[in-house]
């Protein structure tokens, strides 16, 4: 036995959002606005009031349901219906088109912010990198430089060969035996 729905009771009814209806009804007025758009669109409506004024003109009178002498008032009155409501469809598709047009210029403008700020930061980079090769350029070693430092090298390198011989020799002449 299944159960009908309560209306008395809060929050049970249809499971649906209430915005799938309308982006349901904003994704219909895009294809309207589309579809009315295209030259298939207007072979149609030629094809449909060619048809109407010769059904109404060219058969017998009674088959025919719009009338010649009053204008065809039938079909002026159902292509004013189909163009009052195509422009506020087409309208409703713009506007749509437009909201989704300014979250992608501010998601442009975002990412266009991350672009700059990573820009300078590489070009910081750089500018550093060319300071730091531009110093150690103008630090030209001599051969004379260069044996100066090697000398001061080897004398500090013998200074610590003579300290750490020198515990060992004192161990040795206290009469202690190293393990």
């Amino acid at each position: 036995m299944a159960r009908s729905p309560r209306l008395d009771a809060p929050g049970r009814g249809s499971s649906r959002p209430r915005a799938t209806s309308r982006d349901r009804f904003g994704r219909f007025t895009e294809w309207v606005a589309r579809a009315m758009g295209t030259p298939a669109f207007l072979l149609i409506l030629t094809l449909f009031c060619v048809l109407w004024i010769c059904w109404n003109t060219l058969l017998p009178d009674e088959l025919r349901f719009d009338d010649a002498a009053l204008g065809f008032t039938a079909l002026t009155l159902m292509l004013s219906l189909q163009a009052s409501y195509a422009a506020p469809l087409i309208l409703l598709a713009q506007n749509r088109q437009d909201d989704r047009d300014r979250v992608q210029i501010e998601q442009d403008r975002q990412r266009a912010e991350r672009n700059l700020a990573d820009t300078e930061y590489l070009a910081r980079e750089i500018v550093a990198l060319r300071m730091s090769l531009e110093e150690r350029n103008s630090q030209v070693v001599t051969r004379d430089v260069l044996r100066q430092e090697l000398k001061a090298l080897l004398a500090e390198l013998g200074d610590s060969d003579e300290h750490s011989a020198a515990p060992v020799d004192d161990r040795r002449s206290s009469g202690r035996s190293t393990p």
